[in-house]
């Protein structure tokens, strides 16, 4: 893996690639200037999940013999974050009524106009403006007013506190989601993708994911979506990892593999 990213406190860039020996020990070569490399790493854990316990969740499939069987189809899988809840939050601006492919190409050109580009092997790779530079902009090609108004916004939340990861960590996923709901245009959908894909919660609970709720009635056999009371007990057995069985029941959904 290679990619570019703001670095945890807004101050400055950097870019990483990542590599995975046959001991499985995970090594990333860091390019960027003035870094303090034990953030970028305390960064890079949350980012991969790498900042849990592989084997605790290994325990969860002993315990529910259905995530035991999609873990077995998929060993080793474990979500992958966006680099930063400010990232994220920008995402869901970006991408809010886009097709994925435009909204990416959008952050691409956000990244080498407005962010740092890093050359690593003879590629190109940019990454997401900082939020000072944001809040200065008025206009984007492709960008209509509100949604530069809004990508201002996330600017601002990102520097006055709101979006710090380790904040939204501490006050607990459920308060978390009500904090960046607070952002204007992000709503429960955009929300839960920050909270439980950008944060680093291991044991948050979605709850409004449609196809996540099918997956999960066809996993477990059921008639129908299950209820909040139904989802609650069906994932007792995920703690504390609900977060993790979360994205590998998505994840082999989306593959055909229930």
């Amino acid at each position: 893996m290679r990619f570019g990213f703001v670095v945890d406190g807004f101050a400055s860039h950097a870019a990483v690639v990542l590599s995975q020996d046959q001991d499985r020990i995970v090594h990333a070569d860091v390019h960027g200037t003035g870094l303090d490399l034990a953030v970028i790493e305390r960064q890079l854990r949350r980012i991969l999940s790498l900042d849990h316990s592989g084997a605790e969740f290994g325990q969860v499939g002993l315990r529910d013999p259905a995530i035991g069987r999609l873990q077995g189809l998929f060993p080793g899988l474990r979500p992958v974050l966006f680099n930063s809840p400010y990232e994220a939050a920008a995402w869901a601006v970006l991408s809010h009524r886009r097709q994925r492919r435009q909204a990416t190409a959008l952050r691409t050109r956000l990244g080498e106009a407005l962010g740092a580009t890093f050359q690593i092997a003879g590629e190109s790779v940019p990454a997401f403006p900082l939020p000072e530079r944001l809040l200065d902009l008025d206009e984007f090609p492709s960008m209509e007013p509100q949604r530069v108004e809004r990508l201002r916004d996330v600017a601002q939340a990102a520097l006055t506190g709101v979006l710090d990861p380790a904040r939204l960590y501490e006050m607990g996923w459920e308060q978390a989601l009500d904090e960046v709901q607070r952002l204007p245009g992000i709503g429960p959908m955009f929300g839960a993708l920050i909270v439980h894909r950008a944060v680093g919660f291991a044991d948050s609970l979605a709850t409004g994911e449609a196809p996540g709720q099918r997956y999960l009635a066809e996993l477990y056999g059921l008639d129908g979506p299950p209820s909040k009371e139904t989802l609650e007990a069906l994932t007792e057995k995920w703690r504390p990892f609900r977060t993790w069985a979360m994205v590998l029941v998505r994840v082999a959904g989306d593959r055909g593999a229930i």
